[in-house]
């Protein structure tokens, strides 16, 4: 008789599966064998599980991919825990992927400052959300920027639409992720570009003025009014880009 998952099996699950490039699910994956070693399991295990997961995403769902639509009420219960609190669920799947010997190392961006902890709870808490969130932006955007479609890994952000400090429902969560390289990222965190409604991208006087520079109206002018390239999964939430165009965007 199979065993069922247990929570922390599911937690970290649920992490690879957002750390997971789209169509890398199959159990032939170096980092789904390793799960699958980790706990016990069989590889062909994790990927099922990874593909019911998939299966609850309402991205997929919409795009007509319903993995094996045989997600048990354990699967949705995680896949609602991730999305009431993404950044609690970051650090605690970071917390056993670290006990297990799973952690990927990845480098961490804009420290944030925090307040009311101890230094060193708050440099783990930081570092375990920032890698989180890196890691499924990046997979989310098959380590694409969204804007020009760079794919040097060394250049790449994942940037936050609300910046960390300014919302702590928002620090992990992926929805309020964009992969983008590091000039656009620095545009868009210093308010000079934004996206509409239909997620096309949105210049300030401020950076159109500065098309007299050559290089500037190369990197930039090509891309306005463009659409960025969409993520596999989490494409970024309307409510997080409308926060950015009235309160961070310089028109």
């Amino acid at each position: 008789m199979a065993r069922n998952w247990t929570r922390d099996e599911l937690i970290l699950a649920m992490s690879l599966y957002c750390r997971l490039p789209f169509g890398k699910f199959h159990q032939r994956n170096s980092e789904v064998i390793q799960l699958a070693e980790c706990i016990g399991r069989s590889s062909s295990s994790v990927a099922m599980k990874l593909s019911n997961l998939a299966s609850l995403d309402p991205y997929h769902q919409q795009r007509g991919v319903k993995g094996l639509s045989s997600a048990s009420n354990a699967d949705r219960s995680i896949w609602q825990e991730f999305h009431a609190d993404w950044e609690g669920l970051a650090n605690e799947s970071q917390r056993l992927e670290q006990e297990m010997n799973l952690q990927q190392d990845e480098p961490v961006e804009k420290r944030p400052q925090f307040e009311g902890e101890t230094e060193s709870t708050r440099v783990t808490k930081v570092r375990r959300a920032q890698r989180f969130f890196r890691s499924t932006v990046m997979a989310s955007y098959e380590e694409r920027c969204c804007v020009t479609g760079i794919q040097n890994k060394e250049l790449l952000i994942a940037s936050h639409i609300i910046p960390w400090s300014d919302d702590p429902t928002k620090r992990a969560d992926p929805h309020n992720g964009l992969c983008l390289n590091a000039l656009h990222d620095k545009a868009f965190d210093r308010g000079l570009i934004t996206l509409d409604e239909k997620f096309r991208l949105i210049y300030s006087q401020q950076l159109r003025e500065s098309y007299s520079v050559e290089a500037m109206s190369r990197f930039f002018k090509p891309h306005e009014g463009q659409p960025i390239q969409f993520p596999t999964r989490f494409r970024p939430d309307q409510e997080c880009l409308q926060r950015h165009r009235e309160h961070i965007f310089l028109t």
